[in-house]
């Protein structure tokens, strides 16, 4: 019996045994890998991983449980069964009973297409050829290449009648380049890859540029100086804005988080209850669209069988959405948007972020900088640091120019960059035509703790905040 015959036996179990509605995912994935160290082959990676994740609703209570490698029917049904059981108990005690937003059954194969094929002889020369331009540098003291390549097969049927598949590949490569000269060690790193196949690298994104970038960057980084605190102005790159975006745009706008629900674990969202209400300037325009083609954060069908959209968060300054689960849709009474994810089959899908972005405006980047008398030019995510609410917030960078009478200057290094979201919304005043998606792959949320991978990006866009050393 197949891992979807399986699925489909899960569903009528649950009707049969007092479950008002299940759900079923039936997923697996075939993994290989390596990472390359200064040269050297170090680790490969191959690995396969099949199950089902079964969600019961019994009296207005959630159950789950997960099967790894289901090999009979009678152990899907014990399961099953005993999960029934343990949510008809806690609903006893559940003094809000869950309602699920309603959503028409969806009957798809979705196959997402690869233009090259993965293999682990092209991805291996791939990688030891990044490798050495990384080392290209003379005082580059470590180089690190590493690349995965995933195949997943997702099956999704509920018990209203949706039967879902998706067949997709994802390939992810995190590269780095540490530099060391006279006691000062800086590190500057990329993650390149997206969902498809080779074209990622190939195509999309020339790896072998970003190597060279990298490698380049760290060894100038040596040379660079730091900064002296100032309020200032302040340009940031498309893959800085991904980090912010991500940070304090995304996370704020899963519906869970506004509720309250996350506060145990991920914190919450500073503006729970602003719903039209301005937020920031006019140039501030947000969306979280999982169509975009080749974002980590892609999918057609969400994890509740909610046909993926693009929805929009802010519009012109103005809180307009939340990303929604069928759940909180029908608390916030609205309609699901297509926001519930998995990590994979053991987990309980939570509200997630799929691309959340800003979107871009009209300004030539150049023209952005041309226009700033005194700032800086803030480049590529590093470390975020956020309060439980995402209203005060620091990133550092992987590193900044000077900005002076709309000309570049000297490079720096250990910057962070610093804010309260509301006063650094509101100081937006530009956006540019440009817009690029980063892949973000290790986003952290829930108890047990998932890791979710997706897309985060916009244009350069122009603002006020205070900029310092991390030294300072």
């Amino acid at each position: 019996m197949s891992l979807e015959d399986y699925a489909e036996k899960a569903v009528q179990i649950a009707l049969e045994n007092g479950s008002q509605y299940c759900d079923v995912r039936a997923e697996s994935v075939k993994t290989s890998g390596f990472v390359i160290e200064n040269g050297e082959v170090e680790n490969f990676v191959s690995s396969g991983d099949s199950g089902l994740g079964i969600r019961v609703l019994a009296n207005g209570a959630w159950g789950f449980c997960s099967i790894s490698g289901p090999k009979s029917f009678d152990r899907i049904k014990d399961n099953v069964i005993d999960t029934i059981k343990s949510a008809l108990h806690y609903s006893k005690y559940k003094k809000q009973k869950v309602r699920l937003a309603e959503v028409k059954p969806s009957v798809e194969n979705v196959n997402y297409k690869v233009s090259i094929e993965p293999t682990i002889e092209d991805m291996i020369r791939i990688g030891l050829e990044s490798d050495k331009i990384i080392q290209n540098k003379k005082r580059i003291i470590k180089s690190s290449v590493s690349i995965h390549h995933d195949k997943f097969h997702k099956y999704f049927v509920n018990s209203e009648g949706s039967k879902i598949t998706h067949d997709f590949d994802d390939v992810i490569a995190n590269l780095s380049a540490t530099a060391h000269y006279s006691g000062l060690t800086e590190s500057v790193n990329t993650t390149e890859g997206g969902r498809g196949g080779l074209e990622m690298f190939l195509e999309k994104n020339d790896i072998l540029v970003a190597a060279q970038d990298i490698s380049e960057k760290a060894d100038a980084l040596l040379d660079a100086k730091t900064v002296k605190e100032e309020k200032a102005t302040v340009v940031m790159n498309p893959d800085f804005v991904a980090l912010l975006a991500h940070e304090i745009l995304g996370h704020p706008s899963e519906a869970d988080r506004v509720l309250g629900k996350e506060m145990a674990w991920a914190g919450g969202a500073w503006w729970a209850g602003k719903i039209g209400t301005k937020i920031g300037s006019s140039e501030l325009n947000v969306i979280d669209d999982p169509t975009i083609p080749s974002s980590l954060g892609w999918y057609k069908y969400d994890d509740e069988g909610v046909p993926a959209i693009k929805k929009a968060l802010i519009e012109d300054g103005v809180l307009s959405n939340h990303m929604q689960s069928r759940e909180t849709a029908a608390l916030f009474d609205t309609v699901p948007n297509s926001s519930m994810r998995a990590t994979g089959y053991s987990f309980m899908p939570l509200v997630r972020m799929a691309c959340t972005c800003i979107v871009p405006g009209n300004w030539n980047p150049d023209e952005m900088i041309k226009d700033v008398k005194n700032g800086y030019l803030i480049c590529n995510m590093k470390i975020p640091s956020i309060d439980m609410m995402r209203y005060n917030w620091s990133i550092s960078c992987q590193y900044a120019q000077k900005i002076e009478n709309g000309e570049l200057g000297e490079l720096l290094r250990d910057v962070i960059v610093m804010g309260n979201s509301p006063e650094f919304f509101e100081s937006i005043d530009a956006r540019g035509k440009d817009f690029q998606v980063r892949p973000i792959a290790n986003c952290g949320k829930g108890d047990p703790m998932q890791i979710m991978r997706m897309g985060n990006g916009g244009p350069h866009i122009r603002g006020k905040s205070i900029v310092k050393s991390v030294a300072t």
